[in-house]
């Protein structure tokens, strides 16, 4: 049977992070696949961790769990899940609600028919997703072309949370990247291996505010401008 590893970073998401386990838990798989979770929390301040402990202990979750005892950044909480994740499949899932687990499916499809080594879940492929802030539209779309400039790729939303390797791809990745320059970093290192098929799939988006928990800002920006220099025309 072929394993499917759940890498949830989590940091300050106490209102949210067991409504999405049990999501991630409820995922409709393909037939022949396994769920394992791995979730890391990165140095929670609020109640995320005694949330996360309680239901490791409960037995409940097929879940590696894993802390930070500082918050280190999404980057450095994805490379830890990474190298906890014993899957043959690792998909990128955030533990705040917008991006849906029911969209596992169509996610995973495209290895399981042996077309990619790498998905791309996109939220500008005329998938639903709630109407919020014009300017963080304008600038992902920049940072995603900045990206294709820099990799030759055809990518339509390059910072997306939803990505999905085949185990071996992230393998051979040597990942830097401690916050939110994790997305163009994987993006460049892919791209420069020059033998991973890359597919793209529409997804829904379910975007919060800041007030409802949103975290990125426009600081993260420019580090993912710096970021995608960095790790595309750098050694």
């Amino acid at each position: 049977m072929t394993q499917l590893s759940v890498v949830i970073p989590a940091y300050n998401e106490e209102a949210t992070v067991e409504t999405l386990l049990r999501r991630v838990l409820a995922a409709p798989l393909p037939e022949g696949l396994s769920l394992e979770m791995v979730v890391v929390d990165d140095g929670s301040r609020d109640g995320t961790r005694d949330v996360l402990r309680r239901l490791d202990a409960s037995g409940e979750f097929p879940m590696t769990y894993v802390e930070h005892e500082s918050n280190r950044g999404k980057g450095a909480a994805l490379r830890t899940g990474f190298e906890r994740a014993g899957g043959d499949i690792v998909l990128v899932q955030d533990a705040d609600l917008e991006y849906d687990p029911r969209e596992y499916p169509v996610l995973l499809q495209p290895i399981l028919d042996d077309l990619a080594d790498v998905v791309y879940g996109s939220r500008f492929l005329s998938g639903p997703h709630r109407v919020l802030f014009f300017w963080h539209s304008v600038g992902n779309r920049v940072l995603t072309m900045l990206s294709n400039m820099m990799t030759d790729l055809n990518l339509s939303d390059m910072e997306t949370c939803y990505k999905v390797f085949r185990a071996e791809v992230l393998r051979g990745m040597k990942l830097r990247s401690d916050r939110f320059g994790i997305e163009p970093e994987l993006t460049a290192k892919v791209a420069k291996s020059k033998k991973w098929r890359v597919y793209e799939v529409p997804i829904s988006y379910h975007g919060r505010t800041y007030a409802e928990g949103k975290k990125i800002g426009w600081k993260d920006g420019v580090s993912a401008i710096w970021a995608i220099l960095r790790y595309n025309l750098l050694p």
